[in-house]
């Protein structure tokens, strides 16, 4: 087994937070900071800053993803997004089925499964939220949570189109809380979701699937993460609005 199979990606979900002139100006500044990254580098932006963003990351190794998308190509959804406007606005990356998603607004794993599919379809490329609440934790069910999550998430997805995708597992007690997974847990339950990917197709997919960690990851504690057989590398909240903290996150990614 070999880590250096996997693309290393980070991937900065900045949730509703910059207005698209401070996108310009942030990327500005971001593409000399992350100029040298040995790591691929993603920022996942609300749908308004989307525009600023990709033309801001022009002619840089900055990737631009969005943070949702609608299952359906067209149709009465108020206030919805599909994934052609995404591709024709010069968007790569979208995350799909985020805690807040399903929290906030209701999303499911069916819903997120008829997303993943939305979004490969049109050629972007997803990045699948899994994770367990506190109380899952607790009750020893992490491992059933995810693995479900996962199986239901990659239904009726070939093996070709999973090499267009990226797991990142989000432990929801440590969103936003400033609490951290432990670097030998955030492998465990990577390990654990790899394993389910094994189960559904083979072990070489699963080893080439890259799955990153995203509960309060930060500068301080990257490196350790980063270091995790199973950490292919990080979804980053907070610490992704800070031009200086995600500098020191992709280079720990070295």
């Amino acid at each position: 087994m070999n880590k250096a199979v996997r693309k290393t990606i980070i991937a900065g979900n900045w949730k509703m937070n910059k207005t698209p002139s401070e996108t310009t100006e942030f990327l500005g500044e971001l593409k000399n900071a992350v100029q040298d990254a040995d790591c691929e580098v993603v920022v996942c932006v609300p749908f308004v800053d989307l525009q600023n963003a990709v033309a801001a990351a022009k002619g840089t190794n900055i990737k631009v993803g969005a943070e949702n998308l609608h299952f359906e190509k067209s149709g009465a959804f108020t206030g919805e997004i599909s994934a052609d406007m995404l591709i024709d606005l010069g968007v790569d990356y979208v995350i799909i089925g985020h805690s807040e998603r399903r929290q906030y607004f209701a999303e499911t794993d069916v819903t997120v499964n008829k997303k993943v599919h939305a979004a490969l379809a049109a050629g972007l490329k997803p990045i699948i939220c899994v994770g367990e609440h506190l109380e899952q934790r607790e009750q020893g069910i992490t491992a059933e949570v995810c693995s479900l999550q996962t199986k239901v998430a990659l239904k009726d997805v070939s093996a070709e189109d999973l090499k267009n995708i990226v797991i990142a597992y989000e432990p929801v007690w440590a969103i936003g809380t400033g609490k951290t997974a432990t670097a030998d847990q955030a492998d465990e339950v990577c390990g654990i979701i790899r394993q389910t990917i094994a189960d559904l197709y083979n072990q070489g997919v699963a080893e080439a699937t890259t799955i990153q960690y995203g509960g309060s990851m930060n500068a301080k504690n990257a490196k350790e993460l980063l270091s995790k057989y199973h950490v292919d590398g990080g979804l980053i909240g907070g610490a992704s609005l800070k031009t200086e903290d995600f500098g020191i996150i992709v280079a720990a990614a070295k």
